[in-house]
């Protein structure tokens, strides 16, 4: 990683993923020290430390993070997701307005088992607008740190351009958004952390300035 990536961020950001990492660490250990006791509540305590971590900067308790790490022993990596770039006739994008924090953003979310970048993304926008889209090309792959998104856990997200697959739909407001709306470039509203980079790449995309895919 850019390790000046993170240094770049506010301290709570760098604590949420300083403590996504120690858990990373605690679990890989967790998973291969099997037959040594001592190593194994070493790592024990690492996980301890890194949902003490989470906690100062999360509305749960250490105890009940620490459960959730515990459930989830197999989370080594970084969780993947997507997000679907959309454009009308007049190259304006589709954008949502998120419930978690009232700001703009590709419609996307996290990948599930099963599925591919592509397909789970298509799925997002399905679910966040209510239209079928098909994907037409990969924008980019961001690394949730160095994009500026704010989260608690490290992130791989796909980019697409999509299309839908009528041209007439039109999208509308589901139980996941709180509103939806086409934005021209110049004129875009407050847009979510990690999207004020992956937006205006996606712009750049679709004008054709960008010839090749990003990896960020």
């Amino acid at each position: 990683m850019q390790r000046d990536g993170i240094y770049g961020m506010d301290v709570p950001q760098r604590l949420r993923l300083w403590a996504d990492e120690l858990r990373a660490i605690a679990n890989e250990g967790l998973n291969w020290s099997n037959d040594n006791p001592y190593n194994q509540r070493r790592f024990q305590r690492v996980l301890r430390i890194a949902a003490e971590l989470l906690a100062t900067q999360d509305l749960r308790d250490a105890d009940l993070i620490e459960r959730i790490y515990t459930e989830n022993l197999a989370h080594l990596a970084a969780y993947p997701g997507g997000d679907a770039a959309i454009f009308d006739a007049d190259g304006a994008i589709l954008l949502i307005q998120r419930k978690d924090n009232r700001l703009w953003a590709m419609p996307g979310g996290l990948l599930e088992v099963g599925e591919s970048p592509a397909e789970g993304t298509c799925r997002e926008v399905l679910e966040e607008v209510g239209i079928v889209v098909e994907p037409r090309t990969l924008i980019g792959v961001y690394d949730s740190r160095l994009c500026g998104s704010v989260t608690s856990a490290h992130l791989y997200q796909f980019v697409f351009l999509c299309r839908p697959l009528d041209p007439n739909a039109q999208p509308y407001v589901t139980d996941e958004t709180l509103d939806v709306g086409w934005y021209a470039e110049a004129n875009l509203p407050p847009l979510s952390p990690g999207h004020a980079k992956r937006v205006p790449d996606a712009f750049r995309f679709w004008r054709g300035e960008l010839k090749q895919t990003l990896f960020v």
